[in-house]
């Protein structure tokens, strides 16, 4: 089968012939059908050489997966082939206190790293994902996997930076969405699905992102810089938001969120843009909790699937085959995917 590998550091992934995956006890082949392309991905490719927790090259990228069925190893139950799936990208030991909880992406020997990200298992981007355990497979239903498959990364990770939040949240309350890109539009519907009493405002140097981030439910459509900062102190009696979720996490992006949070808000970095936090006695404002949450549960992602089925929130894709691959990164890298592009092995 065709897979798209990492075989050096700091070099473009390759299309490569590798054997299809045989499944063992316990295990699923799926057939894939679309493998988000995420930033994750690049810092991944970008990196000088092996990152902590990483496995010897080559490998398999592709962390958010989706597709069917192919075949079931022995003792598997509850699926049968052909079945639409996405699968949950976050494995861990299965045995330690917070897996068992389903909280995986938090797993306390393992760290939660799956598929595709230099755990010890190749990812999606090819023509066949071995998955270890049935658990970790969800039904989509009618949903198309083709442009689910966001769903598994972007979909949870914002669904999970907003949820552990709510409290926070309600009528009077103000969020802001510091980076407009495919996790800051998921991140804006979810807010706009559980807590439409909210203000959301989105930031973003881009002027088309910040359309499609109105479009997607956005309050206000802000340029990041000083007049956004102005506007969303204007907005909130000076106080600042009760919870800024910054989906960059650069330098400037952090900063500007430390200045717009409020006392005893909530200030989430989402984005792994290698930035840090200034931090001092009075920023971020007093109290004010700092998280930087990572994936999200099982049952999470069960509830993103559902919020997908009700066609309460879409993820705008762009697909490109197998051999496109590398010009979808690039197109990443540049800011030019105005949502997400999935890769299709299969078309």
């Amino acid at each position: 089968m065709r897979a798209f590998q990492l075989v050096g550091w700091r070099q473009p992934p390759e299309l490569r012939e590798v054997p299809v995956p045989e499944p063992g006890p316990g295990q699923v082949l799926v057939k894939v059908a679309g493998a988000g392309a995420c930033h994750s991905d690049l810092h991944i490719v970008q990196a000088p050489g092996p990152l902590p927790g990483f496995t010897n090259l080559p490998f398999t990228l592709g962390h958010e997966n989706a597709g069917w069925v192919e075949r079931l190893g022995p003792g598997v139950t509850g699926f049968a082939p052909k079945d639409p799936v996405i699968v949950y990208g976050s494995w861990g030991c299965g045995v330690c206190v917070n897996c068992r909880q389903g909280r995986e992406n938090y797993c306390q020997d393992l760290g939660g790293q799956g598929p595709g990200l230099g755990g010890g298992h190749d990812g999606g981007m090819a023509e066949y994902l071995l998955v270890p355990a049935a658990r970790y497979l969800i039904p989509l239903g009618t949903l198309d996997p083709r442009r689910a498959a966001p769903l598994s990364d972007a979909g949870l990770t914002s669904y999970h930076a907003v949820k552990r939040s709510l409290h926070l949240l309600g009528p009077g309350s103000t969020a802001v969405v510091i980076g407009a890109g495919g996790l800051g539009q998921m991140t804006i519907q979810i807010l706009r699905v559980l807590s439409a009493a909210t203000t959301v405002v989105a930031v973003d140097t881009d002027a088309g992102k910040l359309e499609t981030a109105k479009r997607m439910g956005a309050d206000e459509a802000l340029i990041s810089g000083d007049e956004a900062i102005t506007r969303i102190k204007d907005m909130t009696a000076q106080q600042g938001a009760q919870l800024v979720l910054d989906m960059v996490g650069t330098d400037p992006t952090l900063r500007m969120a430390a200045q717009v949070a409020r006392m005893l808000g909530h200030l989430t970095i989402v984005g792994l843009g290698g930035g840090a936090l200034p931090v001092d006695f009075s920023s971020p404002p007093h109290e004010c909790s700092v998280a930087s949450p990572y994936w999200g549960s099982l049952t999470e992602l069960m509830e993103v699937i559902t919020l997908a089925q009700q066609d309460k929130i879409k993820m705008l894709v762009e697909h490109f085959p197998l051999q496109r691959a590398n010009e979808a990164y690039q197109l990443l890298h540049d800011g030019r995917i105005q949502g997400r592009a999935v890769i299709t092995p299969h078309v």
